[in-house]
C-alpha cells in the first residue's frame, strides 16, 4: 500500500472557500498543509482570504463549469505536478413549496452539488494519481439520514452524492485513491443564518472544520458532526416506514425558502 503522505507534506484543493465552513477551512487548513488551493466564484473574496497565508493560492472556479475547472486543475499542475487531496465542499440549497412546485428547483440544485461535484472530480482525478496516495472528500449532508419535509431537491442532491462517492470509493482504491463523505448537521454560516426554522445543536463553522480535519487525518469514511445531533437522525433514519412517514408529516409544513453558498 502506498504511503500517506502527512497533513504537512499535502498540496490540497478545496473548493466552496470563500464563505461558511469552506472560509473556516481555510483559515484551520493553511496552517497545517504544504500549499492549499482555494476555488470559488467570487474572486476579491478569495484573494482577501488568501492574502493572510503564505502558502495559499487563490484559484477562482465554477464548479458548474467544466472549463473552468480544467483551468484550475492545470494551474495546480504547472505549480505542484499533483494534488495529494480534493476537498469538493461547494454547494447550494433551496427548499421546496410543494404549492408552488418548481422543476426548475430540481435542476439547479442537483447541477451545483451533484453535478458540480462530479465536474469537480473530473478535473482533479488525473492530478490525484500523481500523489503517493490520493484523497477525495465531498460534502453530503445529514439530510440524507432521513428524508425531510421541504428537502426534496437538496436531500435528493445530497443522497446522490453520499451514493456517488461511495461507489467512487470502490473505483478508485485501485489508483491509491481514498474517498470520504462529509454528513455536517447544523452549522452556523451565511446559508442557514436564513433559515426559518428550528437548527438544534447548531454548531459554529470553526467547530465543523476542526471535526473536519480530524476526520480528514483518519481518512475516515463517514466524516459526521456534531455526533450527538447525527446518531439521533441516524436512527430515526432506521425507524420502519410507517413511523418515519408519521414523523416527518408532523415536521411538515407550507412555505418556501431558497439559499446559495459561494461556489
Amino acid at each position: 500500500m502506498s504511503r500517506t503522505l502527512p497533513l504537512s507534506q499535502q498540496v490540497i484543493w478545496l473548493t466552496g472557500a470563500s464563505s461558511g465552513i469552506g472560509e473556516a477551512l481555510t483559515r484551520h487548513l493553511a496552517p497545517l498543509c504544504r500549499h492549499l488551493y482555494i476555488s470559488a466564484r467570487s474572486t476579491d473574496k478569495l484573494n482577501a482570504l488568501a492574502a493572510g497565508f503564505n502558502n495559499v493560492t487563490a484559484l477562482p472556479a465554477d464548479i458548474t463549469d467544466e472549463t473552468s475547472l480544467a483551468n484550475a486543475s492545470e494551474i495546480i499542475r504547472e505549480n505542484h505536478q499533483r494534488l495529494d487531496t480534493l476537498i469538493a465542499n461547494a454547494g447550494t440549497c433551496e427548499y421546496v413549496d410543494v404549492e408552488a412546485f418548481e422543476p426548475a428547483m430540481f435542476r439547479r440544485v442537483h447541477e451545483t452539488n451533484l453535478f458540480g461535484l462530479v465536474n469537480t472530480v473530473g478535473a482533479a482525478l488525473p492530478l490525484l494519481r500523481n500523489s503517493p496516495r490520493g484523497y477525495i472528500v465531498g460534502v453530503s449532508s445529514s439530510v440524507a439520514m432521513l428524508a425531510m419535509p421541504r428537502a426534496e431537491a437538496y436531500g435528493s442532491s445530497k443522497a446522490a452524492v453520499t451514493h456517488f462517492l461511495e461507489s467512487l470509493k470502490a473505483d478508485v482504491a485501485a489508483l491509491n485513491i481514498d474517498v470520504s463523505v462529509v454528513s455536517p448537521g447544523f452549522v452556523k454560516t451565511p446559508l442557514t443564518d436564513v433559515n426559518d426554522f428550528p437548527m438544534p445543536m447548531r454548531i459554529t463553522a470553526d467547530e465543523a472544520a476542526v471535526a473536519t480535519i480530524k476526520g480528514l487525518e483518519r481518512r475516515s469514511w463517514h466524516i459526521h458532526f456534531p455526533k450527538r445531533f447525527t446518531f439521533i437522525l441516524w436512527c430515526l433514519g432506521q425507524l420502519p416506514a410507517f413511523l418515519r412517514h408519521r414523523l416527518t408529516r408532523a415536521m411538515s409544513r407550507t412555505g418556501t425558502s431558497a439559499q446559495e453558498t459561494e461556489q
